[in-house]
């Protein structure tokens, strides 16, 4: 199986950890972000692993693990929407996906592969336990879901930031998710009609489309009849947003499997 992880953005919110690093390379309980990530899709069934880089995308490194790189060279005026395109070419079939500032426990990733679903979104069940005492990211970030019951069962409706009001939510995209052929298919056939109004068009809730979310991607799949599974875990992950978000997790990541 593919494993896509889109990992061009700067992590300003790090501060000095990503002054000469990519985000996805800053350490959490002694181990690189990106590295936890391989070995958990590994395990889960990964072979191939492809990382679109952007922001000293060199520095990029995973011993024992062979790498295919996609250069995002406007990494610094677009979003991760337009960043996972440049893959484009390798949204044929099915594959993993993942954020590249999440760490996560194997067993999350093991469940991701085993979705049947066109697109298979994990999603947290205990997501407002991770937002106690977290200051630096506000609840207003989270990328909560809404679900809704369909005759092939039950699908996300509703994904992103302030999207779905909390008091409906079912729990927060972790930035993990499982596309099949036909998701990775509905997925490409999205971005081709947004882009047919150009990269400065709207799309979603973004003014313009090289800024959208993948969310943004999402819901217009969902609206389109594309089903969006939703992937319960309660809890063990942590998305690595800010210097706080980084100290809260280095006690915690060797406790999951």
């Amino acid at each position: 199986m593919k494993a896509i992880i889109v990992a061009a953005g700067r992590g300003r919110r790090l501060g000095p950890e990503t002054a000469e690093l990519p985000k996805c390379m800053v350490t959490v309980g002694g181990k690189p972000i990106l590295h936890r990530q391989l070995e958990a899709m590994r395990a889960a069934g990964a072979t191939d692993f492809v990382i679109v880089r952007g922001y000293l995308g060199e520095r990029i490194q995973a011993p024992g693990f062979a790498l295919r790189f996609i250069e995002n060279p406007q990494w610094a005026s677009n979003n991760i929407l337009t960043s996972l395109m440049y893959a484009a070419d390798e949204l044929n079939g099915d594959f993993l996906f993942s954020y590249s500032d999440i760490v996560f426990a194997p067993a999350h990733a093991r469940l991701a592969a085993a979705s049947t679903a066109p697109v298979g979104l994990v999603i947290d069940r205990l997501w407002k336990d991770t937002y106690v005492g977290r200051v630096q990211h506000p609840l207003s970030e989270a990328e909560l879901a809404s679900v809704k019951d369909t005759p092939a069962g039950p699908a996300v409706d509703r994904v992103g930031k302030t999207v779905v009001p909390a008091d409906q939510a079912v729990g927060e995209f972790t930035g993990l998710a499982k596309f099949t052929a036909q998701g990775a298919a509905a997925l490409r056939d999205v971005w081709s009609r947004a882009l047919a109004d150009g990269l400065e068009a709207p799309f979603g809730r973004a003014a313009q489309l090289r800024q959208a979310y993948l969310s943004d991607a999402l819901n217009a799949m969902a609206d389109a009849g594309t089903r969006l599974a939703p992937l319960y875990i309660d809890g063990r992950w942590r998305e690595i947003d800010t210097e706080e978000d980084l100290s809260r997790a280095h006690g915690v990541v060797d406790t999951w499997s």
